[in-house]
């Protein structure tokens, strides 16, 4: 008497967090040198019937945003598999942007979905300066090496070179959005996909942002069956890292403000 078991199916879970780009001193922003090795495993599960990925991440740079999203999708191609992303808390602006390369991408109702756009911030310390008598005193070779220098007035031709480029970026990020979506996103809606905004992950879902609500464990099981294996694959912070990172209190404050900085803007 011969019995057959159902073969399990097997999927890569991959977890990307973090603000993008190199952040504070010890660089701890999600870049793709520091993601590279452990995406590749992820991809490197031959029977893995399709690859999960978990976005938790309020943007950062857009030339990481771009490796990181290219990367995936190479791979995808080069490997035949499926990608499913899965938003938690935030996948705005340049986590949005990774979360493009996935086939499908779900969230949960409260996530926050979008912001695609491209900002720039800074401080103007002109008249701070001038009052404790402070001299600015500026030497280039390069008559647009100054460009918005924060301790001089801002001037109208910076101004529109900044925004110039930032137009450039934005169609970039434009096309991979389109790309992505293609004629799942809801363009009739009465609203603007691409100002920047961001939206709830159930509004983001009438937009046709994602394709639908819910979690990575729900809709993994749901799509490959209760007794689906996840293997896990996250990036940790080595032993050095660690201590480095909490041998200064200050440097580990500065730390901690600049990505809460970030994340705060999406926050409640």
């Amino acid at each position: 008497m011969f019995s057959f078991f159902k073969k399990k199916k097997t999927i890569s879970h991959l977890r990307l967090s973090g603000v993008i780009g190199n952040v504070g001193k010890f660089k701890q922003g999600m870049d793709f040198s520091g993601q590279e090795e452990i995406i590749k495993k992820a991809f490197s599960i031959k029977k893995a019937s399709a690859i999960a990925v978990t976005i938790n991440s309020p943007g950062g740079s857009p030339v990481q945003s771009h490796l990181i999203y290219k990367f995936i999708k190479r791979l995808a191609k080069k490997n035949k598999k499926k990608v499913l992303v899965f938003a938690e808390d935030v996948a705005a602006s340049g986590g949005y942007l990774i979360a493009c390369a996935g086939d499908e991408i779900y969230a949960n109702s409260s996530s926050i979905i979008g912001s695609i756009g491209v900002i720039y911030s800074s401080f103007g310390f002109k008249e701070l300066i001038k009052k404790i008598g402070v001299e600015r005193r500026v030497h280039t070779a390069g008559k647009n090496k100054s460009t918005l220098d924060p301790f001089l007035e801002e001037k109208s031709e910076d101004i529109e070179r900044l925004k110039s480029i930032q137009l450039d970026l934005h169609k970039d990020f434009i096309k991979v959005v389109e790309d992505s979506r293609g004629s799942k996103l809801n363009k009739n809606a009465g609203i603007e996909l691409f100002s920047g905004e961001f939206w709830s992950g159930t509004k983001a879902k009438e937009l046709g942002l994602i394709d639908g609500i819910g979690n990575a464990d729900q809709i993994l099981r749901e799509k490959f069956g209760e007794d689906v294996v996840i293997k896990k694959f996250e990036k940790t912070k080595g032993w050095l890292s660690k201590k480095l990172s909490s041998s200064d209190q200050i440097d580990q404050l500065a730390n901690v403000l600049e990505e809460r900085s970030i994340w705060q803007r999406y926050g409640f």
